[in-house]
């Protein structure tokens, strides 16, 4: 059997230092990036680090400088177009900035995402980036503060805290979702979300929403409803599409019921699909017998039949925005914490016609 076992010994900084012949303190120095060399040492030592196959060790590198060099960033659903986008964003900014980036994946769980932190803390990341899975219970986020962990809140805003936050202008999205459906026709216009609850399950007050991203486009529907003379526009908010089986059964009970829909609006991407897939699997024909809105233009929009209608979030700015506050927070930014609030924009495709 062969032996895969390592062949030697990591490179240290006292290897590097022999080999530039120089003395360990100045190895450190350059390899750590701190302190005052002079140009030729400095190229001594990075050739010989580079000749002998030097890694840094960062633990010992956060011990002598405070800084690990890496941010944490904890979101929703990894998986979800939305988060991958903004992930990238992130990335992107924290890279050119000299940052690592471990990314977390809660769930939407707040045991999962108070895990997470406790384990990137114990990382010693020199600053988080979250999207709360429940604006309600933020002690553990409170805490992270308390340790000196500067926070950048993503996508949902917890004005309790009192840190920063990047958020879409979610109200104000949903509002023109809603109106831009009424202006073919629609009264009876159903919004289905994710959040957990039962098939048939209505939106009746905040506890049912924790996201507040997702509270404040529930509330920018209702205001559009109302507005247009709309009752009981809050029957058709419905709670429950976790998953394609789930959603079919949400998109059956609203399709049986009084008043049928004439429209949807989906309040994400992937619940955008599945309700496309269910409206699909029921023989129904979009719009001819069934409009659909959905939030985030992912790339599966652009190739059903009909393209989708959505409501574009520049989620790739928004994760640019959210590392640069905190990478600025990180560097000593003393400012009073800000709420950005990025604008979005609807693109019309073929999926909303007329109300029949």
């Amino acid at each position: 059997m062969k032996d895969f076992a390592p062949s030697k010994r990591p490179v240290t900084v006292a290897d590097v230092a022999k080999s530039a012949k120089v003395s360990k303190a100045t190895a450190a120095r350059v390899l750590g990036g701190y302190g005052t060399v002079s140009d030729k040492v400095r190229s001594q030592v990075t050739a010989a680090a580079a000749v002998l196959g030097y890694r840094p060790n960062e633990l010992a590198r956060s011990m002598t400088t405070g800084r690990s060099g890496t941010i944490g960033v904890v979101v929703g659903d990894i998986e979800n177009a939305f988060f991958s986008l903004a992930v990238r964003g992130i990335s992107d900014v924290a890279r050119t900035a000299g940052f690592n980036v471990i990314i977390a994946n809660s769930g939407e769980e707040l045991s999962a995402e108070k895990a997470a932190i406790d384990l990137l803390i114990g990382r010693r990341v020199d600053g988080l980036i979250v999207t709360p899975s429940d604006c309600g219970a933020s002690d553990h986020l409170s805490d992270a503060i308390g340790v000196g962990v500067p926070l950048v809140l993503f996508d949902r805003a917890i004005p309790a805290l009192q840190v920063d936050a990047v958020t879409g202008a979610d109200r104000d999205a949903a509002m023109m979702a809603t109106r831009h459906l009424q202006s073919f026709g629609h009264r009876h216009i159903a919004y289905v979300t994710a959040r957990e609850g039962e098939v048939g399950e209505y939106f009746t007050d905040e506890s049912q929403l924790p996201a507040t991203s997702v509270l404040r486009r529930v509330e920018g529907f209702l205001a559009a409803q109302s507005a247009n003379g709309v009752q009981d526009a809050h029957r058709l908010v419905r709670l429950g599409a976790v998953d394609q089986d789930h959603t079919d059964a949400v998109v059956a009970h609203l399709l049986g019921g009084t008043p049928r829909p004439s429209a949807i609006i989906a309040s994400d991407s992937v619940v955008g699909l599945e309700v496309f897939r269910s409206l699909q699997t029921r023989g129904l024909s979009v719009p001819r017998d069934i409009s659909i809105i959905s939030f985030f233009n992912a790339d599966w929009t652009t190739v059903t039949t009909p393209p989708i209608t959505v409501v574009d979030q520049p989620v790739y700015e928004m994760g640019r925005r959210a590392a640069e506050r905190l990478i600025a927070r990180i560097d000593g930014g003393a400012e009073a914490s800000q709420h950005f609030t990025i604008q979005t924009t609807l693109i019309s495709r073929g999926s909303v016609g007329q109300a029949s």
